[in-house]
């Protein structure tokens, strides 16, 4: 494997989608969010709120954009140079298909981290000077988990690139996959934890295991319980049932591991769809 073909190729992804302006208006984006939801505190009080309840009024923000953002950068990554010629040029190339797909992960993870980590960091400096006692490590738990969920959703947006001949069915693909892990599948999970255990018991907290297991199959679900558990006292603003007392096995670093099995996952399929396609 040539590090340098992966780094050229990371490298030409990362400059054609920062030349975009979508990519500069989604970081002024995240930033002003941010702020925004700090600076609503000032209208009940004379304080800003704090980043750990920014963080929990934000969460509902970012559940919704950042899979968006890292579905549209990854859709066509490689369907686009598929229809428009430029694929058969690169594989002409002493170029392996491995080394383009890790090169346009790597690239479009850069651009999506970059995004990410700019826009929050950007409104965390601005809400560190406004508000005092600033707890940074939790403010970073957060980016870093943010980042991560994108990522698993970029994956799965290479993988789509891969699967289709066409840039509007993958497109089409894209948003059917926001659909079904955003809406879609929490549903059918909540049916079937409720089919099979009593209400009272679920929202008393005395669920069974299996209930709890079933919940991590949605990677939105994996991301919103990593920030509650890492955070601590303002993940109970952010869970989806705050009553709940989780199961022991429900840890950080569970959360973590089940989002790289996604990405490491994903990112297989999308390596062995890419080298049966035929270009």
């Amino acid at each position: 494997m040539d590090l340098n073909s992966i780094y050229f190729i990371a490298k030409k992804e990362i400059m054609d989608n920062v030349r975009n302006l979508w990519i500069i208006v989604i970081t002024i984006i995240f930033a002003i969010l941010t702020i925004a939801m700090s600076a609503l505190g000032s209208i009940f009080s004379d304080e800003w709120q704090g980043l750990g309840m920014t963080v929990a009024l934000m969460m509902g923000i970012v559940q919704l954009l950042v899979p968006i953002i890292a579905l549209m950068l990854g859709y066509a990554a490689i369907v686009r140079e598929i229809e428009n010629g430029s694929m058969s040029t690169l594989i002409s190339l002493p170029v392996k298909r491995m080394e383009i797909i890790l090169g346009k992960f790597l690239g479009l993870s850069g651009v999506l981290s970059f995004t990410i980590l700019v826009g929050f960091g950007l409104a965390g400096i601005v809400i560190g000077i406004m508000v005092p006692d600033v707890n940074y490590v939790e403010y970073l738990v957060f980016i870093g988990a943010t980042i991560l969920i994108g990522i698993v959703y970029l994956t799965v947006a290479l993988f789509f690139s891969t699967l289709f001949k066409k840039r509007s069915t993958a497109l089409g693909g894209a948003i059917f996959l926001w659909f079904f892990f955003n809406m879609i599948l929490p549903i059918i999970l909540r049916g079937i934890a409720f089919a099979g255990a009593a209400f009272q018991d679920i929202m008393s907290g005395n669920a069974p295991g299996w209930y709890y297991s079933i919940q991590l199959i949605n990677p939105m679900t994996v991301y919103s319980m990593l920030v509650t558990l890492s955070i601590g006292s303002y993940g109970s603003a952010m869970s989806a049932a705050p009553q709940l007392q989780y199961p022991e096995f429900y840890t950080s670093g569970l959360m973590i591991l089940i989002l790289f099995i996604w990405i490491i996952g994903f990112l297989s399929l999308s390596y062995w769809r890419f080298y049966k396609k035929d270009i």
